[in-house]
């Protein structure tokens, strides 16, 4: 259980000056398992070593790197017990604190980070970059840097704590891609989902089935952007991820949501396009339309097996991560279940582990099998693992508050708000993780996309990180307006939700927090 404590004589203070104890005492998001804050304070001195222990080199470097913008000048060095920085890894603490958890201290002369990782050490570092002026985000801070003291112990709830991001209604790019990984890193989030193909549009190159992006790539929804990834720019993205301890999950929708492959590979289709029902588009014409559940593979073909083989080979290939998704929502067909269970054989001998939306556990799929939930009705018939997305929490493309223009309603009519995102709750021990989509149907921009994601992606961050008991809505408010400079400062547009007091105006800093968009005509 996390454990926040303050010295007394901090205390007092703070209850003679509370603005004073605000800006002393920094906003950490996610809530940490047990911090104390100390009296007394570290001062950024002018010249500092950063040490470094074994297999801690790229942190001293992430450190480094985040250092830069202070009046600090740092070197880095192999060593133990430094005047200033060190980083440790030590093996013993995985297990208490797991992979991902860190231990993070403040003192008057020293700043030490350990982990048993360096996962951990990268997200102490997270920590310690909170607990520094949000300016140092935008550029250089050329003066003194005096923070608390501070003893921090810490570890995530969830080994799964996702953002999904819908790429194939309305494409974004490599550039908006890594902000948003940047972003996701600050707050620890691990799992980045790109929806990869849809009616709209397929946004990743196969090599082997090149009209796939020369064709299928030119739609979007009405207003949206077209275009692909070439595996050159998925490789990139996936290496910067990395980087920032995140890994990337491609999805391959099907065997719906898949007209854009039918569009460049008619021969996937029934004869007279029996499998297009209604009739909303017909190869070789383009789909810019919202509906969905109308396309599938003609099922009764054998030869979309080695379709699907080819692209999800190709997938897998250029894929780090242990993980294929392949969709499997909004279907109806007698052979749907045959065609999931081939699918996720073909992933299996792939080396891979499938994960699909929950529909697909109407089928019996293998043990290893990841179901994504997004409505919770599935009757399953496997007992298999659970990435917690139900729509009246974490479906994003809905309104941050009640009659935001150009958003969805239809999970929940009055949007999903900040509170419910923070409110969810999950006592199913098959649970790995949550993750938040943004279906990109209604959202055209990059801005746009932003106004979805933040400020309700800290929300989703802290509820993966922080166990249940230790939350509180009104506390993490407080905290999370405490960051509006500092998501100012990283140019993110996010919406300034009402009942946050956030420390920054509009149109304060560097980039108004909030944009407003135009009505669609």
């Amino acid at each position: 259980m996390r454990v926040l404590k303050l010295s007394l004589a901090f205390f007092f203070l703070g209850l003679l000056n509370i603005t004073a104890q605000e800006s002393r005492v920094p906003a950490i998001i996610p809530q940490p398992q047990e911090i104390t804050w100390q009296e007394g304070e570290f001062i950024l001195p002018e010249r500092a070593v950063i040490c470094y222990g074994p297999n801690a080199k790229t942190s001293a470097e992430w450190l480094q790197q985040l250092l830069l913008n202070t009046n600090t000048e740092t070197y880095s060095m192999k060593g133990e017990d430094c005047r200033g920085f060190s980083l440790e890894i030590e093996e013993s603490l995985k297990e208490n604190l797991g992979a991902e958890g860190y231990e993070l201290k403040i003192e008057d002369d020293k700043v030490s980070f350990t982990a048993a990782t360096e996962k951990g050490l990268f997200y102490a570092i997270q920590s310690f970059r909170q607990i520094l002026p949000s300016a140092l985000e935008q550029g250089r801070l050329n003066e003194e840097i005096r923070l608390p003291q501070v003893t921090i112990t810490d570890s995530p709830k969830y080994e799964w704590r996702g953002s999904m991001l819908d790429i194939a209604r309305s494409f974004f790019g490599p550039g908006y891609i890594k902000k948003h990984i940047d972003r996701m890193a600050l707050y620890k989030l691990n799992r980045l989902h790109l929806h990869l193909t849809d009616d709209q549009g397929w946004r990743i190159e196969i090599k082997n089935k090149p009209e796939l992006a020369e064709k299928g790539s030119m739609g979007a929804v009405k207003g949206g952007r077209s275009g692909y990834l070439t595996q050159a720019e998925y490789k990139e993205i996936q290496e910067y991820a990395a980087a920032r301890n995140i890994m990337i999950i491609p999805e391959i929708d099907m065997p719906g949501h898949i007209y854009a492959a039918l569009l460049a590979y008619p021969e996937l289709n029934c004869d007279d396009n029996a499998n297009l029902t209604p009739k909303r588009a017909i190869p070789p014409g383009l789909f810019h339309g919202y509906e969905v559940g109308w396309s599938k593979f003609c099922l009764d073909k054998p030869e979309i097996y080695d379709f699907v083989a080819t692209v999800l080979g190709e997938v897998a290939e250029i894929t780090d991560g242990p993980y294929l998704h392949i969709g499997g929502d909004e279907i109806e067909d007698e052979r749907y279940e045959e065609f999931v269970v081939k699918a996720d054989s073909i992933v299996r001998g792939l080396g891979k582990t499938a994960i699909g939306w929950e529909e697909v556990t109407k089928a019996k799929v293998d043990e290893s099998f990841i179901s994504q939930r997004w409505h919770g009705k599935t009757e399953s018939v496997v007992n298999v693992k659970i990435i917690e997305s139900i729509c009246s929490h974490f479906y994003f493309d809905h309104a941050n508050v009640e009659g935001q223009k150009l958003t969805n309603n239809w999970c929940k009519e009055d949007g999903v708000s900040l509170r419910d995102v923070y409110d969810f709750t999950s006592d199913n021990k098959s649970v790995i993780g949550v993750e938040a989509p943004l279906w990109t149907e209604k959202v055209l921009s990059d801005a746009a996309a932003d106004n979805r994601f933040w400020p309700r992606t800290i929300a989703l961050a802290e509820i993966g990180w922080s166990e249940d008991e230790d939350r509180d809505f009104v506390n993490f408010t407080k905290r999370l307006g405490m960051h509006g400079k500092r998501l100012d400062h990283l140019q993110a547009n996010y919406f300034r939700t009402p009942e946050v007091e956030w420390n920054s105006e509009k149109g304060e800093g560097i980039f108004s927090g909030y944009m407003p968009e135009k009505e669609e005509k």
